[in-house]
């Protein structure tokens, strides 16, 4: 399979408007309070019928400080003492969840996520594991893929040392900018040694994959600034980087508010940015996996989208297709079965939730059979940038030509501009195509808005 990338500026240009990230489909904003606890008990127990593994996933909320560019749900504060009743009512959701699921489905993948998961301490990250090795099967072995996002401030080499032996053998670190004037401006104040001391540690304890995250777009950024931060991740070599695009968001994310849009740098300014990074990181050896994320070439993404298995949910891409995702902790989504459901996102609703017994589900989403199959189409095309009709077609029973006629005549126009090319057998995105993927995936979304109500998304560029 080719990998290559095509940095294409009038075709960017172009294509550069707002759509969803698709790492569910249907969205998020398709997601009702019609569908609550009852709906995902009856899932998570019909699940069970085909005794597949599982993925779980445990919501930290709490961070330090913020970040002024963060888009996700957290909670900052100074307060440890959060942590305690915070993780008492998780692990009464494990215990409820951990009913609903037979003892033979094995935990092939494991991630934290925040928040910040090591504001928690030592020894409760030692009993959160434990919890969930009670009432969840976890893996014995180094097998699975058990993953934790890390916060280089809020951990050391011990910190590094425990999670390796509690069971964790991935990691991805939030860098975002090594600049000094780029780092106090979204009040992300970290030092190259703090970042450093925790990629070695995870190297000297024997972590299998160490992803690093940038971020390009952010205030006082240039080319030659994101240049040397490039150069010096590149250095260290990590396995996976994920260079995400800011989405200036201020009416959707308040701490967006105390970024100067003035010290953003302007749309032409990004955009060379992005296209040396592509560069840069292509002369470094790796390679575009999709949706900002490049690995090296024999990193088990790169691998997976070459045989065209790799798959994306909620915690980007993964090599694990077959897993029922079961989400816990405040906001967190789980996707079970043709389910989506969402848990509460304020502490004071989902420890109410608990305290009386119940699972926090208040919102989530059955989807029907439209859905499953457009579902399929598109994880197919954002993760493996091909689409074979014969397969979605055995998979599902329709012709596909007939099915979709209308949806593959939006992507005429693409096809003459060399995103990708069509024929009877299926659809193929081009290198100059991939960066764009996700307005490819947008003529298969049957609820995507007007153009002018997709405010709340952010641009594919």
């Amino acid at each position: 399979m080719d990998q290559s990338l095509v940095f294409d500026l009038d075709l960017i240009n172009k294509y550069d408007y707002s759509g969803p990230r698709y790492t569910s489909y249907p969205t998020a904003p398709q997601f009702h309070d019609g569908f609550g606890e009852e709906q995902y008990r009856a899932a998570a127990l019909s699940s069970n019928e085909g005794g597949g593994p599982l993925s779980l996933y445990f919501h930290i909320p709490f961070c330090d400080t913020v970040c002024f560019y963060c888009a996700c749900n957290k909670i900052a504060t100074k307060d440890r003492g959060l942590n305690a009743p915070y993780l008492e009512r998780v692990y009464k959701e494990i215990e409820m969840q951990g009913r609903l699921f037979d003892d033979s489905r094995r935990v092939d993948q494991l991630h934290w996520g925040g928040g910040t998961p090591t504001f928690i301490s030592h020894e409760q990250m030692a009993e959160l594991m434990q919890v969930t090795r009670r009432h969840f099967r976890l893996a014995d072995d180094d097998s699975g893929e058990y993953s934790i996002e890390i916060d280089p401030r809020e951990a050391s080499a011990e910190t590094i040392r425990l999670l390796r032996e509690v069971g964790f053998n991935r990691m991805s670190l939030g860098v975002q900018d090594f600049e000094a004037r780029v780092q106090k401006a979204v009040n992300r104040i970290q030092s190259d040694e703090q970042t450093f001391n925790v990629l070695h540690a995870a190297k000297e304890n024997g972590f299998r994959s160490v992803s690093i995250d940038l971020i390009y777009g952010l205030p006082f950024q240039t080319v030659d600034s994101f240049t040397r931060t490039l150069d010096r991740v590149i250095e260290v070599g990590p396995d996976r980087l994920s260079v995400f695009n800011y989405a200036h968001l201020p009416h959707v994310f308040k701490p967006q508010r105390r970024i100067n849009e003035d010290e953003l740098p302007p749309p032409q300014e990004k955009l060379e940015i992005l296209k040396m990074t592509i560069d840069h990181l292509t002369e470094a050896g790796y390679v575009y996996i999709g949706m900002d994320h490049f690995a090296r070439p024999d990193d088990e993404l790169a691998i997976a989208q070459r045989e065209g298995t790799l798959y994306r949910n909620f915690q980007g891409y993964s090599t694990h297709a077959d897993c029922d995702l079961v989400a816990m902790g405040v906001t967190s989504i789980s996707m079970v079965g043709s389910t989506y459901s969402q848990n509460m996102r304020g502490l004071e609703a989902y420890y109410e939730r608990i305290d009386a017994g119940r699972l926090p589900v208040f919102r989530g989403f059955e989807l029907n059979r439209d859905d499953q199959i457009r579902r399929d189409v598109i994880t197919r095309l954002i993760c493996n940038f091909v689409l074979d009709f014969a397969a979605i077609e055995g998979a599902w029973g329709i012709d596909f030509q007939a099915y979709f006629g209308a949806d593959l005549a939006k992507l005429d126009g693409m096809a003459a501009d060399g995103l990708l090319e069509i024929d009877a057998a299926g659809i193929r995105v081009l290198p100059r195509g991939r960066l764009l993927i996700r307005n490819i995936c947008m003529a298969f979304d049957a609820y995507l808005p007007p153009a002018s109500q997709q405010k709340n998304f952010s641009k594919v560029i």
